[in-house]
């Protein structure tokens, strides 16, 4: 099975453009639009192992850079450009594979704002929305002011979310879940943090983490 990346080139409304990462199995039953986290691009190990092993079930992926990330940016766009790459990615997304089922989200920061352009005005043909660490609020002041967003979309969520998360104190985070009703699932990661790291005392290992959040988010979408 060839599941490398390939790339691709996004255009944006304002006819920027961004690059992109599609990654497919022969026969995808799925397509997850992946969203990358504020420190780091599509690049970054996390994202190319999460694509990877989403291929390996069955699911295939668009990884795409944010305008700031494709500058060299280290300032995050305004949510106004970044849900404009959201959505034009999910529309990349439906041309490459127009007859899957389409999922949105990603990590951290690309989580956000996946579930924010969702909320205002919902992504075409996108089923669902799989947020890997959602960032709840900033570390060391817990809040859940920036979930409030998430009572507007009408899609189900995925939460995939580590104890330890110092950006989602676990129990806001099911209190939110609990909350939101039956548009929500979350999938408990033990002892894991916002970058689904944990120490050796926990008597896992950062991989036997990977294939929990994998299996998991694969399960969650192909249900």
């Amino acid at each position: 099975m060839d599941t490398e990346a390939r790339p691709t080139t996004l255009s944006l409304d304002d006819a920027e453009t961004v690059s992109g990462l599609v990654q497919s199995p022969a026969a995808p039953r799925a397509c997850y639009v992946l969203a990358h986290g504020a420190g780091a691009g599509m690049s970054h190990a996390f994202m190319a192992a999460v694509a990877d092993g989403l291929a390996e079930r069955g699911i295939a992926t668009l990884r795409y850079q944010f305008p700031y990330m494709e500058r060299g940016s280290k300032r995050t766009d305004s949510p106004a450009v970044a849900h404009a790459a959201v959505r034009a990615a999910v529309a990349h997304a439906a041309d490459l594979f127009p007859a899957l089922p389409l999922f949105a989200g990603g990590k951290s920061f690309g989580a956000r704002m996946s579930s924010q352009a969702q909320a205002l005005v919902p992504l075409p043909r996108v089923e669902g929305l799989v947020f890997l660490g959602f960032p709840l609020h900033p570390a060391g002041a817990p809040s859940s002011d920036r979930a409030r967003h998430l009572f507007e979309v009408r899609t189900p969520m995925l939460f995939v979310q580590g104890t330890r998360d110092k950006l989602a104190e676990f129990d806001r985070i099911e209190k939110l879940a609990a909350e939101l009703g039956p548009l929500a699932t979350l999938l408990r990661i033990d002892e894991a943090d916002h970058s689904f790291h944990v120490l050796v005392r926990s008597g896992r290992n950062d991989a036997e983490v990977m294939q929990q959040m994998l299996d998991g988010a694969a399960a969650w979408m192909l249900r």
